[in-house]
């Protein structure tokens, strides 16, 4: 059954090529995805600081109601999403409200869907 769990201590490398991985799938050559790299890097700071939940089964709704769930414990009154073009009708179909199209955070030049979602119970943007 999937469910949610934290990340544990030593596995940030492992997460890291997993989210490569999970990225590639959708047929970026190798040039891109060496760019993207840096902003998909997992940290032991983070996992440390149980900020990094991780999805058995890799179940994308888990894992975006996790991430929900730790910006309302930090006191967040919402969220922005970097998406990946692929990742944008998903974002949509859980309520983030499209803004505007922003640079990479990886690939010069290039832009990508931005959107926020509300985390104050009962109002969304």
């Amino acid at each position: 059954m999937p469910g949610i769990r934290p990340a544990r201590a030593g596995k940030a490398e492992a997460l890291t090529a997993l989210c490569v991985r999970s990225k590639a799938h959708w047929g970026y050559d190798a040039a891109f995805m060496r760019l993207c790299v840096p902003p998909l890097t997992m940290s032991e700071h983070s996992i440390a600081e149980d900020r990094v939940p991780v999805a058995s089964g890799g179940v994308g709704r888990l894992l975006f109601e996790a991430a929900v769930g730790l910006a309302r414990q930090l006191g967040c009154r919402r969220m922005t999403i970097l998406a990946d073009v692929n990742a944008a009708p998903f974002h949509g179909r859980r309520g983030a409200r499209y803004l505007r199209n922003e640079p990479s955070d990886a690939i010069p030049g290039r832009v990508l869907p931005f959107y926020e979602y509300g985390l104050t119970p009962g109002v969304q943007p």
